[in-house]
């Protein structure tokens, strides 16, 4: 979800210090906007009775304050179970308590005096971060409850599209060829469709066609009989024979050389196979889906794979979409595979940061499911914290350039506005982040000796790495 698109919903908005002028301000700042709603307490006792309504999302929290310091009201807020997001306000000499106020529960801080823009950013990315996380524990709660369509993650319509011509070819014998890039799952789905037809009692084979030589995997594939051939010391099934009833699913199909090929076809015409070195044949009662990564009508014309063989194979076509078009299933995906390493490993990490997603969802996944797996996997093993941040990315993601995304072109002047706007404002903070990651490297980690050499104020500068989600550890 993205909020700040929504003006139809309005964010509540609890500001508790004891100084007005900080009440009338932030309302100032953030009335316009049109989708805050702001109350102010000024009294320490009514903001606390406020609070425990539970009807605000976020919630203003001064430290300071004469009858009841922010911290009390902090621990009040968080025993009683209250869920909103609580931001400290503090003066620069009291930083050490908001940072001891975050352990206590709150969820950032900004120091007085603040600017309107730093008021704004600030709301918007604790929102923003809130929003995120009710959703990593939403689909959580929904990853309990099931696992997808056949063990296939996925809500996209290009997901949904595959899930239909599943559902429709299972329960019949047609010949099915799966394609798609390398770790999209095609195997995943061959075997849904397996569970879901009237063999699913019976044997799935399935075979890489890749991994061996054509004289082995005619062998593999159709057995042979005792004395065929050097070191066929005894009569052997095929996986044709061994998946009788069943399924057969061949992988990488395109590798297979067009002598295999012709007898692959005499098999779907016939429903006959012959093993290496026999003379009789024997009749087989199988389904055959094959796979492919590869481009199989431009293999025809090259001569390296048979058109005719390729008809029978494509009875029903279905075309597995690489995850960079798929974005909306990466979150969920990425938990799922979180899910199943925290019921296997003793791991903390349980959501992943709102910077974090973007990130992922900007990436270009080469690998596609396959490589978001195993970098769930690094992640959750390397992450001593609940939440997975930006830092704990490899590099190849945390320094992505975010004009790398891809934007739909407006269609009206206003809209060219808005987007030009975002993407100054993304840039510079994208700019920005770097060249504090940068005096970080060149510091060793040092934050007063990184913003020394940068020419700021430590707690400006740490304001920022906080802004940024950046630790200094990572840099030491």
């Amino acid at each position: 979800m993205n909020y700040t698109n929504d003006i139809s919903v309005k964010y509540r908005i609890l500001i508790i210090d004891d100084e007005p002028i900080v009440g009338i301000s932030c309302d100032r700042i953030l009335s316009p906007e049109k989708k805050y709603d702001v109350k102010f307490e000024s009294e320490s006792g009514h903001g606390l009775k406020e609070a425990l309504t539970g009807k605000y999302d976020l919630i203003l929290l001064d430290i300071v304050m004469p009858d009841m310091d922010g911290m009390e009201i902090l621990k009040r807020i968080r025993s009683a179970g209250i869920t909103s997001e609580i931001v400290i306000i503090t003066g620069y000499a009291t930083i050490q308590t908001a940072v001891e106020a975050i352990k206590q529960g709150a969820v950032d801080y900004i120091s007085k005096p603040f600017t309107p823009d730093e008021l704004k950013i600030c709301i918007e990315k604790v929102i923003q971060h809130s929003t995120l996380l009710r959703e990593n524990i939403a689909l959580r709660k929904e990853l309990h409850m099931h696992q997808g369509f056949e063990g296939i993650i996925g809500e996209s319509p290009e997901m949904e599209k595959v899930f239909s011509i599943i559902k429709r070819v299972a329960p019949t014998n047609g010949t099915i060829l799966i394609t798609g890039e390398s770790g999209t799952g095609k195997d995943v789905v061959a075997r849904a469709i397996h569970r879901l037809s009237l063999r699913n009692d019976k044997p799935f084979i399935a075979c890489d066609c890749s991994v061996l030589a054509p004289t082995l995997l005619e062998s593999e594939l159709f057995g042979h009989v005792k004395g065929s051939f050097t070191g066929a010391i005894a009569t052997k099934k095929g996986l044709f024979e061994i998946a009788d009833k069943g399924t057969l699913f061949l992988d990488e199909v395109s590798n297979i050389s067009l002598e295999i090929q012709s007898k692959l076809l005499r098999v779907l015409e016939t429903h006959e196979i012959k093993k290496v070195g026999d003379t009789n044949e024997r009749k087989i009662d199988i389904r055959i889906i094959t796979a492919t990564n590869q481009d199989l009508m431009k293999r025809i014309k090259d001569g390296r794979f048979r058109e005719d063989l390729f008809y029978r194979l494509q009875v029903v076509p279905i075309y597995i979409p690489p995850l960079r078009e798929r974005k909306e299933d990466i979150l969920k995906l990425a938990l799922t595979f979180l899910e199943r390493l925290r019921k296997k490993n003793k791991i903390i990490a349980k959501y992943f940061a709102p910077e974090t997603i973007r990130l992922m969802e900007n990436y270009r996944w080469a690998g596609n499911v396959r490589e978001l797996k195993n970098l769930v996997e690094r992640l959750a093993i390397l992450c001593d914290s609940e939440i997975i941040e930006p830092t704990h990315l490899p590099p190849e993601l945390k320094n992505l350039v975010f004009q790398d995304t891809i934007y739909k072109l407006p269609q009206k002047w206003d809209e060219f506005r808005e987007l030009k706007h975002q993407l100054q404002e993304n840039a510079v903070r994208e700019i920005e982040k770097q060249f504090l990651i940068e005096a970080l490297q060149r510091s060793g980690g040092n934050v007063s000796n990184a913003a020394e050499d940068v020419g700021m104020q430590r707690t400006n500068f740490h304001q920022l790495l906080k802004m940024h989600k950046i630790s200094s550890k990572d840099f030491s």
